[in-house]
């Protein structure tokens, strides 16, 4: 086998566990599989896991957006109440 042949199978093995990984262990992953590889595979990897961490939502995301829209909602409902006491609608 040629070099640029094993690298190109190493490139696609790592690629191809990655889609099984999700979130910033891509990220590793791919980073990690990269720098086995060699040099152009290693901005490759770079760029594949750039590319899956900002499609993926962490849990501290989704809690934060729970909690502002949980507090849109309140705020909200403070406005209605205020609203009907003065004798208009919400």
């Amino acid at each position: 086998m040629t070099k640029s042949f094993a690298r190109a199978i190493a490139l696609l093995a790592v690629l191809g566990g990655s889609l099984m990984l999700q979130g910033c262990v891509v990220g590793a992953v791919v980073g990690a599989g990269a720098a086995v590889v060699g040099g152009t595979a290693k901005a490759t990897g770079a760029v594949v896991g750039a590319g899956f961490d900002a499609v993926t939502t962490s849990d501290e995301e989704t809690k934060a957006k729970r909690e502002r829209e949980q507090r849109e909602h309140e705020r909200e409902q403070r406005r209605c109440e205020q609203r009907l006491r003065q004798n208009k609608t919400c």
